[in-house]
C-alpha cells in the first residue's frame, strides 16, 4: 500500500532501503530522540528493517517525491501501554536534515487518516521524551491532546531513565479538525 501526499510517498520500506535507513538512524540525535542508539553499521540498520518493518502493516519509509530518497519512517504500530487492540501508537523518526521542513507532520497526518479511515481505530496514541520539543510540536499540529507525564517509564540502551510524555487523538477530535 502506498499513501501519496502534496511532497511525499509513504510505501513499504524495503530491504533496499538499508543505505538511505543507516544514513539518517546513525545520526546522534535522531536516535536519541527515540530512545535507541545511533546505528553503527549497515548490518545493524538491515536487522532492524528485517525485525521491525519488513512485511509490516502500517508501517511506511518516507520517500521524497523529487529525489525518490527515503528521508524516515512513519507508522502505526501496537501501543504496549494500552490493552486495547483498537488503540495503535503513532511513531517516527526522520533525518536531521529533513527536520523543521514540515515533512514528517505532512507523513503523521497521512498515516493519522489512514489509521482513522481504513483501520478504524477507535484511539491514536504517541509518546515521546520531554526534551523533544520537536516531536510535541508535531502531535500538537496534528491535533493530539496532552494526557499527562508518565513518570520514570522508559529505560534507554544506555541506562538512562526518562518520563514520557503522553497524547492521545480520538476519532471525534480526528473528525473535528480533519473533516471540519
Amino acid at each position: 500500500m502506498e499513501i501519496v501526499t502534496n511532497r511525499i510517498v509513504l510505501r513499504p520500506i524495503l530491504v533496499e532501503d538499508v543505505y538511505d535507513i543507516f544514513e539518517y538512524s546513525r545520526e546522534t540525535n535522531v536516535g536519541a530522540n527515540a530512545g535507541w542508539k545511533p546505528h553503527e553499521s549497515l548490518e545493524e540498520s538491515l536487522q532492524v528493517i528485517k525485525t521491525l518493518f519488513i512485511d509490516k502493516e502500517n508501517i511506511f519509509g518516507i520517500v521524497l517525491q523529487e529525489t525518490g530518497k527515503l528521508i524516515g519512517t512513519v507508522g502505526l504500530v501496537t501501543d504496549s501501554k494500552r490493552k486495547n487492540d483498537n488503540v495503535k501508537m503513532l511513531g517516527y523518526a526522520m533525518g536531521e536534515a529533513y527536520w523543521g521542513k514540515g515533512y514528517m507532520t505532512e507523513a503523521a497526518k497521512a498515516v493519522v487518516v489512514h489509521g482513522f479511515k481504513t483501520i478504524q481505530l477507535t484511539l491514536i496514541s504517541a509518546y515521546c521524551y520531554s526534551f523533544n520539543v520537536r516531536s510535541q510540536r508535531v502531535l500538537s499540529k496534528l491535533g493530539f491532546k496532552y494526557e499527562g507525564r508518565l513518570t520514570l517509564c522508559e529505560k534507554i540502551y544506555n541506562g538512562n531513565i526518562y518520563d514520557n510524555e503522553c497524547y492521545a487523538l480520538s476519532p471525534e477530535t480526528f473528525n473535528n479538525i480533519y473533516l471540519a
